[in-house]
């Protein structure tokens, strides 16, 4: 053992080997030789341990092979595009809604100069953003617009610059909780604004409302479980009720819809609030999200009246959450779509969701045709596709998936998502299933490769 911890090879000398020399196409030469250290060090730790098995021979090869290794581990950190054949369109680990080919060419040209605050006709300072808003403005029809970082952001910004120290009226069942353990008590918290619940888990009458009414109320908020349903003995007041209620009193009414539902789902079958009827309630604010059914990048988007709209814009945290240049570029490209029709065609969300089981279903013949001599039992099955991201919870889309069998599912899928491809599957009935709803139809040549590579481990 002596032997071994003497005979460790120097970090320049694993640095010299092949193998080691052709990754700095890969990494940079501090990243490498950062890998390089790391190894040494496991491999120090696993002697002392008696946990690998070297001699003096091999012992630089054993060396080579962790820092091998270790830039893999290295590469697969990074931000890597993966291919999303879970089946969930909006899947949040992943980004939420791919982005159409028109916003990805867009910010590709806003990544360099922009005229993001210039107006080129005048030459003069232009307001951030302004475009953008105009844009969101014409498909939904409401007077003006705002966009931020993210929903929270907007819920943020929306309590802060309406009823700041005051009350916000809110239904007991609407306290949702969203990704990361981010609950809405505490938005209500850091925004300064105090938290008036009123009902119960599962019904809420308008009365309810009414009578929790004071001097101290601020607003009143109606918030749309988007990630999850309430079923049974439940009711709520619509937006209209509320609306009228806040009216009545002289107090604004916040409506946030999350997920962001600009064009009707209803003629594929799906059940989402959406945009225009919230707007056509009169509620004086409407929040969601951009990177979900809008099928854009991630942003927090107000719309309502313009005297509310100007007030936020000139909050002091409407700076601190403002989005940049490339967030914008995007979410015009995605607008554009939407207004020229183009959405369920050009917008990978949309085209997605609207894309028949049967169409599907051909996808998927194909691909286990072209990999039928691979090592892998391959067939097409059945599944269930589901929206995802905090969008039509409960709600499930008929699709068909690639059934893969032939190793452990947990080795396939580790080796699907640690391959070249990337390529994210789901475990069901112990077998691995690549539902193609959720992949673009030009990558299916992705998967098909992919399927022959992970069929090469078993």
């Amino acid at each position: 053992m002596t032997d071994l911890f003497r005979h460790l090879p120097a970090v320049t000398t694993v640095l010299e080997q092949p193998d080691v020399q052709n990754l700095t196409r890969l990494v940079s030469r501090a990243q490498l030789t950062d890998c390089v250290r790391t190894a040494l060090n496991q491999v120090r730790s696993q002697l002392s341990e008696e946990k690998v098995d070297a001699t003096v021979e091999s012992l630089l090869r054993t060396v080579v092979d962790e820092a091998l290794r270790q830039v893999s581990h290295l590469r697969l950190r990074r931000l890597n595009q993966v291919i999303n054949a879970t089946g969930i369109v909006l899947h949040t680990n992943l980004g939420r809604a791919a982005l159409s080919d028109s916003a990805v060419e867009r910010l590709t040209l806003a990544a360099r100069a922009t005229n993001v605050e210039l107006d080129l006709v005048t030459g003069k300072r232009a307001r951030r953003g302004a475009g953008v808003e105009d844009l969101l403005t014409q498909p939904t029809g409401a007077p003006a617009a705002l966009v931020v970082n993210n929903c929270a952001a907007a819920t943020m910004l929306a309590l802060q610059g309406v009823a700041g120290g005051k009350e916000v009226i809110i239904a007991r069942g609407q306290l949702v909780e969203i990704g990361g353990g981010f609950r809405l008590p505490e938005v209500f918290e850091a925004a300064g604004v105090i938290l008036k619940e009123v009902g119960t888990a599962n019904r809420t009458r308008i009365e309810d409302y009414e009578n929790a009414i004071n001097d101290q109320t601020g607003a009143l908020l109606r918030v749309h479980r988007s990630n999850f349903r309430v079923s049974g003995f439940v009711s709520e007041p619509s937006a209209a009720e509320l609306v009228r209620l806040a009216r009545k009193h002289q107090l604004p009414m916040i409506d946030d819809l999350g997920s962001g539902c600009v064009a009707s789902l209803s003629s594929l079958g799906l059940d989402e609030p959406d945009v225009a009827t919230s707007l056509n309630s009169n509620a004086e604010l409407v929040l969601f999200s951009g990177d979900k059914l809008l099928g854009g990048p991630q942003a927090g988007i107000l719309l309502g009246q313009s005297a509310w709209i100007e007030r936020l814009r000139r909050q002091p945290m409407a700076r601190a959450i403002r989005v940049g240049k490339l967030t914008l570029a995007a979410l015009e490209a995605t607008l554009e779509e939407h207004l020229a029709g183009e959405a369920f065609q050009n917008v990978p969300v949309m085209a997605m969701l609207a894309t028949s089981a049967d169409s599907i279903k051909a996808r998927c013949e194909a691909v286990a045709r072209a990999v039928k001599d691979c090592e892998l039992d391959v067939t097409v099955t059945t599944c269930q596709s589901e929206v995802g991201g905090g969008s039509l919870a409960d709600q499930t889309i008929d699709s068909f998936a690639i059934r893969l069998q032939g190793q452990r599912p947990d080795d396939l899928l580790r080796a699907l998502r640690t391959g070249e491809d990337r390529v994210l599957a789901r475990i069901e009935n112990d077998a691995v299933l690549l539902d193609l709803r959720s992949v673009r139809p030009e990558d299916d040549c992705i998967i098909e490769r992919s399927i022959r590579l992970a069929g090469q481990h078993d």
